[in-house]
């Protein structure tokens, strides 16, 4: 399907995978199937010639190009120095998401996909003007997203059985009170038949 991309908001091993620190989180995407509803919506993506793009997260060693402390969670986050590290497995995209054809923005900063890293570009050179989001999560990555692409002149459309964050009832708030200001919202099994 010509001019769309999905957005794989950090579905990485040590975010809602087995090395997370975040089991809350990871409690919020049980409820709500999100790896397996993510996992059909990439597998008719890819049948559908839609591209797949994971954006992820990680830190060097050494922290460079990273800003660690003009954030409470995040410098709540680097008091273990070994979480999310460069080359390490918890960086992974969670095996049952990952296909080869795939690609990959990895950012060092922030909470969004777009600032400082070569998404823009990558998604204009495939001239996509609409993308798909899913993953993690409702409280930062998702609403940054959806908020960084209308910015850049991107339509959205969150999937909103493919999302999660935490508390439940903040997670369905930011859905209802502030994606829905800046983007479509559709289920898995919506986008599914839309690109048979």
């Amino acid at each position: 399907m010509e001019g769309v991309a999905v957005l794989v908001m950090e579905m990485q091993r040590g975010v809602v995978g087995d090395l997370t620190k975040f089991p809350d989180l990871v409690a919020a995407c049980e409820r709500h199937h999100v790896v397996g509803n993510t996992a059909r919506l990439l597998h008719a993506a890819r049948t559908a010639g839609i591209p797949v793009i994971h954006c992820t997260a990680a830190f060097r060693p050494d922290r460079a190009g990273s800003h660690t402390a003009n954030s409470p969670f995040i410098v709540s986050l680097l008091k273990d120095p070994l979480h999310m590290l460069e080359g390490t497995p918890a960086v992974e995209v969670l095996p049952e998401l990952r296909d080869p054809g795939d690609l990959e923005s990895r950012r060092h900063h922030g909470f969004s996909p777009f600032t400082g890293t070569s998404l823009d570009m990558t998604l204009r050179s495939l001239g996509v003007s609409t993308v798909i989001a899913a993953g993690v999560s409702l409280n930062l990555g998702i609403p940054g997203l959806a908020l960084e692409a209308v910015n850049l002149g991107y339509r959205v459309t969150v999937v909103t059985d493919a999302v999660a964050g935490i508390p439940e009832d903040y997670a369905q708030a930011v859905l209802k009170h502030t994606i829905s200001l800046l983007a479509a919202r559709a289920t898995a099994a919506d986008l599914i038949e839309a690109w048979k």
